[in-house]
């Protein structure tokens, strides 16, 4: 496994591949196949991962939940833990701690090591005003609940920008990949975020795995020729498109939602 500089204000360094908790195994009932989801998220662990991210909407709640189960038996201390507070739940200052307090239960821990205001966009800061969001973060951190705080978000260039110049974060995450180096952050938000010092975390790198499918002849044919002159057997469309963006130095790690063993041993060699 390979590890990265993770911005200018953060000691930790991450594994170049995340585990994402927005996309696990499930049954045909529609529920977590928690015991296959504990399995293969361990086995990401044990070899290299160190970094779970999740939020309170994943699976209804239940993502949390999986978590907690996968960090027993000494594995909390083998990785950093992230969440996020999902702002649009956020009717009045009290729903700030209602939600955290909750997020801590269902993880069975005492504190969140990286901890995300969800999908903000430019309206989220006026949420952020409104209910003194910053000032209650400073706070957890101060208290020892979290280690450190940032943002996700999904908007314009312009509106990121905003977002960026609000606060002086840890760390962000944004969607970037192949497809969107021109969309939302893009490359230039990337860029700006990393010279701002912050840790820059890639989400949707493979848009959900839709960017791995019907890929053109004529790409493959292309990517087939590159994997025989590296001598590389791993020669599939996630490995080249993890690639462009690992080979940007403003990121620091990107995060994967992998729900099959195949997938994670296939972006572990990938990360490797």
């Amino acid at each position: 496994m390979k590890y990265r500089k993770f911005g200018t204000k953060i000691k930790f360094k991450p594994s170049a591949l995340g585990y994402g908790m927005m996309r696990l195994p499930m049954k045909e009932d529609g529920t977590i196949d928690v015991k296959e989801a504990v399995k293969i998220v361990r086995h990401a662990i044990d070899n290299g991962v160190n970094y779970i991210d999740t939020a309170y909407m994943y699976h209804g709640g239940e993502s949390e939940k999986v978590v907690a189960k996968v960090l027993k038996d000494g594995y909390r201390e083998k990785v950093k833990i992230a969440d996020k507070m999902p702002l649009w739940s956020v009717k009045e200052e009290g729903d700030l701690d209602k939600i955290f307090f909750d997020q801590l239960k269902k993880l069975e821990v005492k504190k969140i090591d990286f901890y995300l205001l969800h999908a903000l966009n430019k309206d989220s800061l006026k949420i952020i005003k409104k209910f003194n969001v910053i000032k209650w973060l400073e706070k957890k951190k101060t208290d020892g609940y979290i280690e450190h705080f940032g943002f996700s978000a999904h908007d314009s260039r312009a509106g990121i920008k905003k977002i960026l110049d609000y606060y002086d974060w840890d760390f962000c995450m944004f969607q970037f990949n192949i497809i969107d180096k021109n969309r939302q952050a893009g490359i230039a938000g990337v860029k700006y975020a990393a010279e701002k010092g912050m840790g820059v975390i890639v989400m949707e790198p493979l848009r959900g795995g839709q960017l791995t499918v019907s890929i053109p002849k004529n790409i493959q044919l292309l990517w087939d020729e590159m994997a025989a002159l590296n001598g590389d057997k791993v020669a599939t469309p996630s490995r080249y498109l993890l690639d462009w963006v690992w080979n940007f130095p403003e990121v620091s790690f990107l995060i994967s939602g992998m729900s099959s063993m195949e997938q994670v041993k296939e972006n572990l060699a990938s990360a490797n």
